[in-house]
């Protein structure tokens, strides 16, 4: 094979606060067929989350930090070009780790094929992905939603807010979402199927929510952390389970907040109300995996369980889709589209 010219997006700084376009690097590098042993790959998909800006900083945390220099890394769908690797042919679609690239060579780690008739393969890195299953996991097995309870979610439109609400209106639960947009409220209620949306945009948003949730919360899913954790603690019922997967609120703070230490009045609610929270990474927990993709695979294939995606063209507009994310800019499960989509008409 020819030569190809690869582009890639490096990381070109360490971002102070909100990630700047200086902060990365787009460049083009040369690629050539695979060796004995690899595949190569053209990147379709190109799946971009919150928390890639974890790994933008150099701090201590669950995975080994980007360095300066390197190729951003990300979820990817790709199709293989050429394959040296004996269980891959080209023309297969895979799931993987490439990162912000159009081109990857793999030894088929962390790879893995996808079927294109079981389900769109947008879908690995979305509802049947990462998201759906830190969905499913943290919903299930820290919430442990009882029929009757109230469940709050945060980020209700977005990838993993979208499937946690679904999936407690499932299991029998009241669901009130958290967004922001009046139009990611209405798509929530109306075409999700939750009880309720409050945005946390409105002036009386604190009340807002209060109201919704006359019963208190039972379950509170933390996506973002913030204002909208701070609006929902106090209406924590005896007992209430807070799933935290996110805080998009706080990944771009360079400072603690001025204010009050309002921490032993949070130890005592805790203590007091009997309150569980628990962080989880849903990498931590493979042995779950085929349980989420027969639950959800099975609710989105009879209709039950319904997704958006947000597609942004061009890996060139990778570095302004990601920055959108942190003013809510995208709308459902945010992909950058790498190269055509055969799969798709």
């Amino acid at each position: 094979m020819a030569i190809r010219t690869n582009r890639q997006i490096q990381l070109a700084a360490r971002p102070i606060g909100l990630p700047k376009v200086s902060d990365f690097k787009l460049v083009e590098v040369p690629v050539s067929s695979p060796g004995i042993g690899q595949i190569l790959t053209r990147t379709i998909y190109l799946s971009l989350d919150p928390y890639m800006r974890g790994r933008m900083s150099a701090g201590r945390s669950y995975a080994k930090p980007v360095e300066v220099g390197e190729v951003m890394t990300g979820g990817t769908v790709s199709q293989v070009i050429e394959s040296n690797l004996g269980e891959y042919t080209p023309g297969d679609f895979v799931l993987g780790i490439n990162g912000w690239q159009e081109y990857a060579l793999s030894d088929g780690a962390n790879t893995t094929k996808l079927d294109p008739r079981q389900a769109p393969i947008s879908t690995a890195v979305g509802v049947l992905g990462m998201p759906g299953m830190s969905a499913h996991l943290g919903l299930l097995e820290i919430g442990k939603p009882k029929p009757g309870e109230t469940v709050v979610v945060s980020a209700a439109s977005g990838a993993v807010g979208a499937v946690v609400g679904q999936i407690a209106k499932i299991k029998g639960c009241r669901v009130v979402g958290i967004a922001g947009a009046t139009k990611k409220c209405e798509y929530v209620t109306t075409e999700l199927g939750f009880d309720a949306c409050v945005s946390h945009l409105d002036d009386n948003f604190t009340k807002e929510l209060k109201a919704m949730c006359p019963n208190g919360v039972d379950i509170y899913f933390d996506n973002v952390g913030g204002k909208v954790l701070d609006a929902v603690f106090p209406l924590l019922n005896d007992y209430a389970r807070v799933p935290v997967c996110g805080g998009i609120a706080n990944f771009n703070m360079t400072e603690l907040p001025v204010g009050p230490n309002l921490v032993p009045r949070l130890m005592a609610r805790i203590l007091v109300r009997r309150l569980t929270l628990r962080g989880f990474i849903v990498f931590d927990h493979d042995d779950r995996r085929e349980g989420f993709l027969k639950d959800v695979g099975g609710w989105v294939r009879s209709g039950q369980l319904k997704y958006k995606e947000h597609i942004t063209d061009g890996l060139e507009n990778a570095v302004s889709a990601f920055q959108g994310l942190f003013s809510g800019e995208n709308f459902g499960k945010l992909l950058v589209k790498v190269s055509d989509d055969p799969t798709r008409s």
